[in-house]
């Protein structure tokens, strides 16, 4: 597994060893021993899975308290996944990355807590999993607005996304609950 540090550099890129033949592949999506000598040393409590079709774009969400650390993948199809810094005392907040994640490169990312999070779905469809250090609180949770220009996310749209009512009325950072 190689771990490498991105433009955030609290957020890293995990590339699994893909071992592959004509009867398909195999990899580790998880490894412990692995992820915690790259400094991702968490306990997971709660796998997601989501569904959705191009042109869905969940997020930015994350929670004011009980902040998830989340390992994202997709296992099939392909998203522009996004990660926005919103811990107040950091040297890179407010400050956003995006990603292509998909079944075919078979990269994950690792989002720490106190960071925002969402994906646009660039395939017909897209199953998008990931591994969460903290429970889901819903009374916690709050809404980044993905169109926010002060993040500068360069989202690849061909016209509008499709969004959840919670996502459309998101708050511009300018006005979001951060963390520290």
């Amino acid at each position: 597994m190689r771990v490498t540090a991105s433009a955030l550099p609290d957020v890293k890129l995990v590339e699994p060893r893909v071992f592959g033949d004509e009867r398909g592949f195999f990899f580790e999506s998880w490894n412990r021993r692995a992820l915690a000598a790259a400094d991702i040393d968490v306990d997971f409590v709660q796998d997601n899975h989501s569904r959705s079709r191009r042109g869905v774009l969940r997020g930015l969400h994350y929670q004011v308290e009980h902040a998830q650390g989340k390992l994202v993948r997709v296992s099939e199809g392909e998203v522009f996944d996004v990660a926005v810094d919103l811990r107040r005392s950091s040297t890179t907040f407010g400050k956003a990355l995006g990603v292509v994640l998909s079944a075919a490169n078979k990269r994950m990312l690792w989002i720490p807590p106190g960071f925002a999070h969402g994906f646009l779905v660039l395939s017909d469809v897209a199953e998008f999993l990931y591994k969460a250090t903290d429970y889901y609180y819903p009374e916690h949770e709050r809404t980044l607005l993905w169109s926010d220009p002060a993040l500068a996310i360069a989202w690849p749209l061909s016209g509008e996304p499709t969004l959840a009512a919670k996502d459309a009325a998101g708050k511009p950072l300018a006005d979001a609950e951060p963390y520290g």
